[in-house]
């Protein structure tokens, strides 16, 4: 069951998303490369997470495509995304109280069970097998890499808010994605939570070879680690590029503070 992972391209061509009258998105075009750390950024209401509701297939697009690994995804139910190795967290944490690290993260998988559900009710062997690969999987190389062993059989909700973000990056890597899509990864963390999550996305994008793609408003972080910047605001795409290019963009510093004569990070 612990197959590589193949990291995928993921593009967006001309996408356009309305609400009513109020258009969200305006034919936003941008690719995160494979293998690399692309984050969006842009000022509040600027069409991030609208961005990500797209191509998660959470929002159907007025007009243009989503495309993973070459494949025209634009159409797919949310589920068939999963299967086709699209991932995601959330902005709020997204976890089930009442249930155990391990079994919040094993979530993340069960799509990889390839067990019948007939199977899975009555118990059939090949169903437990299946079952008992994955929590291998989950405990031997998500649970270990994201170093959360000695919480694994603990309710998610007597974990600090630090940790549950962390959960939730693991149920992301138990699904196995070629695209981890990240809102928001450290909204809400203290300096040392977010310098450790900082580390463990370096460490997913380098050691597993998955394309990351981070929405996030904490600047130090993104032009610490991401490869590629694509830059929102009013929902246009208005700049995109190597971090250092993006940061000097006099429209991207026009967006974020209003003026062509400071730095977005200073």
């Amino acid at each position: 069951m612990n197959t590589p992972i193949v990291a995928l391209d993921l593009v967006v061509r001309d996408i356009a998303l309305a609400f009513g009258g109020i258009r969200a998105l305006r034919g936003v075009s941008m690719k995160a490369p494979a293998g690399k750390i692309t984050a969006v950024i842009g000022p509040n209401g600027a069409g991030k997470t609208s961005l990500f509701n797209t191509i998660s297939g959470f929002y159907r697009p007025n007009s243009g495509r989503v495309i993973l690994g070459g494949t025209d995804i634009t159409d797919a139910a949310v589920h068939a995304r999963a299967g086709m190795g699209l991932a995601r967290t959330f902005q709020n944490v997204a976890l089930f109280s009442g249930l155990s690290v391990l079994e919040n993260i094993k979530l993340g998988g069960h799509h990889l069970i390839n067990g019948n559900p007939l199977a899975a009710i009555c118990g059939l062997s090949s169903s437990r097998q299946a079952e008992m690969a994955l929590r291998a999987e989950v405990e031997q190389r998500v649970i270990d890499f994201l170093e959360l062993d000695n919480v694994r059989h603990k309710p998610v909700e007597a974990l600090s808010h630090g940790l549950q973000k962390r959960v939730e990056l693991a149920r992301g890597l138990a699904m196995r994605p070629s695209v981890l899509l990240l809102d928001e990864p450290v909204a809400g963390m203290n300096r040392e939570e977010t310098e450790d999550m900082a580390r463990y996305i370096l460490d997913v994008q380098e050691e597993w070879g998955v394309t990351v793609v981070i929405v996030e408003h904490d600047m130090g972080l993104v032009m610490d680690i991401s490869h590629h910047v694509a830059v929102l605001n009013f929902g246009e795409l208005i700049a995109q590029g190597p971090p250092s290019q993006v940061a000097s963009d006099p429209e991207v510093i026009k967006a974020y503070l209003g003026s062509e004569t400071s730095a977005v990070c200073a």
